[in-house]
C-alpha cells in the first residue's frame, strides 16, 4: 500500500491533485483542510496517503497531516460513511471542533455539515467518542496558504466545491459574493473557500 507521495505537484483543484513522482503522475484526492497547505504547481509536496482500494478500483487520499488522516481512517470506519462522505465532513468542519463535537455528542453541529444526517451523526458519536481520543491535534495546521488567481475562475471554483460539499447553489453563491464583498486586498481561492464556509455556518 502507498503511505506517502513525495513530488512535484502538476495540477490542484479544491477535490483532488496531481503529483508527478518518478515520471508517474499520482491522482489523489483531498479534504479543502489540505488544499489550502498546497505550494504553487510545479513545486515539491509531500502528502501522507490513504489507499482506498475497490473491486474496480484503486483511490488515493491525501492529507498534509497524520492527525487529518487519522480522522479520515477512523471516519470511514464507522457503518454509512464512505471516502467521499469523509472528505466532506474534514472539508465542512474544522477537526478541532470536530473532536470536540464527537466528544460532547453535540448532534447538532454534526448535522449542520453536509451530507451528515442524523443517524450517521449518532453513529459518529457512539463509535468515535473512544477511538478520537488517542489522535492528537497539536500540531494540526490551519492556515490557509496565499496565492493570486483570476476572480472570475476564483468564483467558479469556490461555488464547484461548496455545492460538492452539498450547499445549495444559490446559498453558496451569496456566500461566495458577501466575502468578495466584505474583504479588501488580494483574496486567494482558499481564503474565499474559508470565509464563505463561516458564512454558511453561522
Amino acid at each position: 500500500m502507498i503511505a506517502r507521495i513525495k513530488g512535484i505537484l502538476i495540477y490542484k483543484s479544491v477535490s483532488h491533485v496531481i503529483v508527478d513522482a518518478h515520471g508517474i503522475g499520482y491522482r489523489i484526492f483531498v479534504p479543502l483542510t489540505t488544499f489550502y497547505e498546497l505550494p504553487e504547481t510545479g513545486q515539491h509536496v509531500n502528502l501522507n496517503i490513504y489507499t482506498h482500494v475497490k473491486e474496480d478500483a484503486l483511490q488515493l487520499f491525501g492529507f498534509h497531516t497524520l492527525e487529518d488522516q487519522g480522522i479520515f481512517q477512523m471516519l470511514i470506519s464507522v457503518s454509512g460513511i464512505g471516502p467521499k462522505l469523509a472528505l466532506n465532513i474534514l472539508s465542512g468542519i474544522p477537526a478541532r471542533e470536530f473532536v470536540r463535537a464527537v466528544m460532547q455528542g453535540n448532534l447538532g453541529r454534526l448535522v449542520a455539515i453536509p451530507g451528515v444526517g442524523k443517524k450517521t451523526a449518532e453513529r459518529m458519536v457512539l463509535e468515535l467518542k473512544d477511538k478520537i481520543l488517542k489522535i492528537d491535534l497539536g500540531e494540526i495546521a490551519v492556515e490557509g496558504a496565499p496565492g493570486r488567481e483570476r476572480e472570475d475562475t476564483m468564483k467558479e471554483d469556490a461555488l464547484s466545491a461548496l455545492v460538492n460539499l452539498g450547499y445549495k447553489t444559490a446559498a453558496a453563491k451569496n456566500a461566495i459574493d458577501k466575502v468578495i464583498a466584505e474583504v479588501s486586498g488580494v483574496l486567494s481561492l482558499d481564503m474565499l473557500l474559508k470565509e464563505a464556509l463561516k458564512s454558511l455556518s453561522g
